[in-house]
Parts: C-alpha cells; sequence; structure tokens
C-alpha cells in the first residue's frame, strides 16, 4: 500500500501554461547578461583602462535595449492576441536591426571608446543573450488546445 502512495507521490503532475513567458525571458537574460558584464568589465578596466570598461558597458547596455524591446513587444501583443505574438517578434526584429544600425552608424564612434572591447562585448552579449533566451524558451509550456472544458462546454459542434 505504502508502495503505491510512494508511486504517486513520484508521478509527474500536469502543469499548465507558462505565465507570462516574454518578461520571464527578459529577467533571465538580463540577469546573465549583467553577470558576464561584471566578467568582462574586470579583464577590460585591468587591460586597457576606465575607456574600456565604458566601452563594455555601452556594449551590453545597447544589446540589452534593442533585445529588450523586443520581448516587451512580444509580452504586451501576447497579453491581448496571443496568436499574433510571434508576428510581433518579426516585426520587432526588424525595427531592431534598422535601430541597431541607426543608432551604430548615425551616432559616430565617441572619442572614449574603445573598439576592440565594444565589438567584443556586443558579440559576447548577442551570444550570452541568445544562448539564454534559447536555454529559458525550451522549459517554456504553450497550451496549444483548450483541454479544460468538458464535452457538455463545448456544444454540438465542439467548439466552446
Amino acid at each position: 500500500m505504502s508502495q503505491t502512495r510512494a508511486d504517486a507521490a513520484m508521478r509527474p503532475s500536469a502543469a499548465g501554461e507558462t505565465t507570462q513567458p516574454w518578461l520571464r525571458l527578459l529577467r533571465a537574460s538580463a540577469l546573465v547578461i549583467t553577470i558576464a558584464t561584471v566578467a568582462a568589465i574586470l579583464p577590460a578596466g585591468l587591460i586597457s583602462g576606465l575607456n574600456a570598461v565604458y566601452s563594455v558597458l555601452a556594449a551590453a547596455a545597447l544589446v540589452v535595449v534593442f533585445f529588450g524591446i523586443t520581448l516587451l513587444i512580444g509580452h504586451f501583443v501576447g497579453l491581448r492576441h496571443p496568436r499574433a505574438a510571434l508576428g510581433a517578434f518579426m516585426a520587432g526584429y526588424l525595427v531592431k536591426v534598422v535601430g541597431f544600425g541607426a543608432v551604430v552608424f548615425l551616432m559616430g564612434t565617441p572619442d572614449w571608446l574603445v573598439r576592440e572591447w565594444f565589438l567584443g562585448a556586443a558579440v559576447g552579449a548577442v551570444i550570452v543573450w541568445q544562448a539564454t533566451e534559447m536555454v529559458v524558451f525550451s522549459r517554456f509550456r504553450f497550451q496549444l488546445y483548450d483541454d479544460g472544458a468538458s464535452a457538455g462546454e463545448r456544444g454540438a459542434h465542439g467548439t466552446v
């Protein structure tokens, strides 16, 4: 009898859909980027000085802002129209690429920017951000079907 209870306790239970997935992605990615940025600031400051630290911070901030904008678009569109979230991501991606290019090329290069540290930090931040998004996203649960509606609630044609 106790073996049956133990077996029941060990069985995985059904879990619902992930709540606020895009904000979870934003929080997780921002946390990992912060850790990676702090890790990059130390050698940048020791090897190349304060301007390298500013360059690493600027690169990380640029990546966080532009990737964060896309996740916020997905969050707010997903709240109102969940099926439109991925389309909003595509539109956000286009805006992000154009916006990123405009910021980099129209602003020019500030005098304090150390190009090598900025480029390395930007590429590293993008890789870390994308890897974090993939890991966190792979753990999300999306409900595709309304399994909760009983036969009586579905009506004559199987719709709710």
